[in-house]
This record gives C-alpha cells, sequence and structure tokens, in this order.
C-alpha cells in the first residue's frame, strides 16, 4: 500500500481521535488492498482510488464508533463491501457483529475478507433481509445502504430486539425522510458527522418504536 494511503488513514485516525495499534492500521490498509483487488472484478464500489476509500469508507465507517456500544451485538443491513461493519470489528476484535446482504459477490468478499483479516467474531449472512430469522434479536441495527429511512425500519423491524435502536447513516439531512416516516417510529438523535478528508454532509440518525 503506498505511503500516501497510510498518510491519509494515519491523519484521518488522529482527526477522529483514535488511537489503534499499528496492527489494526495495517489490518485497515489491508482491506482497502483486498477491496482493490476484488473490485476489479467484481465491481464491489465505485470507488476506485484507494486514497478516496480510506475517507469514503474507512473514515466514514469510524466516524460512528463513538455512538455505538461494542459491548452489544451489531446488524450491518445492505454491508455491500462489509461497510461499516468490517472497519468497526477491526477496531473492536471482540464486538460480534453481523454483515447481511443479498449480493451473492460481496457476500463472498465479506467472508473472505473476515477470514483473511481474523476476524472469527463477525457473521456473513447472505440473504433477503425479510427472510432473516435470527435466534437472537439484534439491539443495534446500523445500515448506509437505505435510500428511504421508511424503508430501512419496515425491512429489519422483525430484527430489532426489544429496547433496541436502529442507527442510519445519510449524508445531508434527511428532513423530507423523516417527515414521511409512519408515526410507530420515532427520532431520539441525530449527529452531525465529522469525517476527515471528506466534503459534503454527514449524518447519523438513531431511531426507536415508538
Amino acid at each position: 500500500m503506498s505511503s500516501r494511503v497510510e498518510q491519509a488513514l494515519s491523519t484521518g485516525l488522529n482527526e477522529l481521535s483514535l488511537s489503534l495499534s499499528a496492527q489494526q492500521q495495517a489490518s485497515l490498509l489491508e482491506y482497502i488492498s483486498l477491496l482493490q483487488k476484488w473490485n476489479r472484478t467484481y465491481n464491489l464500489t465505485a470507488v476506485r482510488d484507494p486514497v478516496e476509500m480510506v475517507s469514503k469508507h474507512i473514515l466514514d465507517s469510524l466516524s460512528v464508533l463513538k455512538h455505538l456500544d461494542p459491548e452489544q451485538p451489531l446488524l450491518d443491513v445492505g454491508s455491500g463491501a462489509g461497510l461499516p461493519g468490517i472497519p468497526l470489528a477491526i477496531c473492536y476484535p471482540n464486538w460480534p457483529i453481523s454483515l447481511l446482504d443479498t449480493n451473492g459477490k460481496k457476500s463472498r468478499f465479506q467472508f473472505q475478507a473476515c477470514a483473511h483479516l481474523g476476524l472469527t467474531q463477525v457473521a456473513v449472512i447472505h440473504t433477503r433481509v425479510e427472510n432473516f430469522q435470527p435466534s437472537i434479536l439484534f439491539p443495534q441495527i446500523i445500515s448506509r445502504a437505505f435510500s428511504s429511512l421508511q424503508d430501512m425500519l419496515r425491512w429489519t423491524e422483525h430484527l430489532l430486539a426489544e429496547k433496541g435502536t436502529w442507527w442510519a447513516m445519510k449524508g445531508t439531512y434527511p428532513q423530507e425522510e423523516l417527515q414521511a416516516l409512519d408515526s410507530k417510529y420515532q427520532l431520539l438523535q441525530t449527529c452531525s458527522l465529522q469525517v476527515p478528508q471528506l466534503e459534503g454532509e454527514r449524518h447519523l440518525l438513531q431511531l426507536a418504536p415508538s
């Protein structure tokens, strides 16, 4: 991995006030390398430049870290290439995280990446969200994949534990999506995210059943 990529990651982690070990930083860089390699064949992400991958994928994923509870299981829905789940798992190797995606190629990449990086606490689930029936429900569900908050909550409602909450990663503040939400859902808080090296707004919304 080039020194530009390493520097972008190191600088970004400092700006997020994240103190990671040399091994964890190496794992994040190795994840980018794997993503680059697989992307040539499987088109996992539209982002091609590894320096951009640092900001748009790694730092964006890690910007939510301080709002989540690494002691509680997390479900990453529509995880795609494993985002934000895999970067979060690298930071907390004992955090039980499940990655759910319907795309077989993306799930295969997730499985290979987790095996390569030794992320034994991560479960890769290849199925449609409505068909997923886990034995234990999730106290935290996160996604950056849904274009509609209503869809995210409706499709994952059966997966949320009692007193659990949803975390929706968004760009600009989704005022119209919130206005369109069913009254059985409520917004608990909105966090404005500052993602190093990334222009534009980023927001994290915490929601729960009313």
